[in-house]
């Protein structure tokens, strides 16, 4: 095993070990929902906390979820047309399309580095009364979201990179 699959591999790893944990994140959004739900509508209970709460468990699941799905091969492709290219078209299309998302997650890592420290600098919290605050630890799962979708992308450049080099 060369050293570039030896690094895509463990970035798999990782991405499964990160992507795994945020999956149990996604029954307890369930679970504030459904309480959420029937607080509101069987005793007329609302709580903004509980309410923010809900987008603040969706946000981590949803940048998490980037990489793992990515990872996993669950992201959205014609598969109706890519299915009748030729093996080396393909794997061109897959390493095109894998440093095209390196070099995107670069770019919103690198702009939204600024606005989570900005957020960090005001102690930025909830604007509504009763609600989350810190709110840019939600916030600072924008870079890290988007550092594990580029290091998943990455892996999946080095290995078509490796299946092109191995085509004959």
């Amino acid at each position: 095993m060369t050293a570039s699959m030896k690094i895509a591999d463990r970035i798999d790893r990782f991405t499964d070990l990160v992507g795994g944990a945020f999956a149990w994140t996604t029954f307890l959004l369930v679970l504030v929902m459904a309480t959420n739900v029937l607080l509101r509508y069987l005793f007329s209970l609302g709580s903004v906390w509980a309410q923010e709460l809900e987008w603040h468990l969706l946000a981590p699941i949803c940048l998490i979820g980037m990489a793992y799905a990515l990872r996993h091969g669950e992201h959205v492709r014609v598969d109706i047309f890519f299915a009748r290219y030729p093996e080396r078209l393909k794997v061109w299309i897959d390493l095109t399309g894998a440093i095209a998302f390196v070099l995107i997650s670069a770019l919103i890592i690198y702009i939204s580095w600024f606005y989570v420290l900005q957020s960090w600098r005001v102690d930025e919290g909830s604007a509504n009364p009763g609600g989350i605050p810190m709110r840019y630890l939600l916030k600072a799962f924008i870079p890290f979201g988007f550092a594990m979708f580029l290091l998943q992308s990455l892996a999946d450049a080095l290995r078509a990179w490796a299946k092109l080099r191995s085509l004959p």
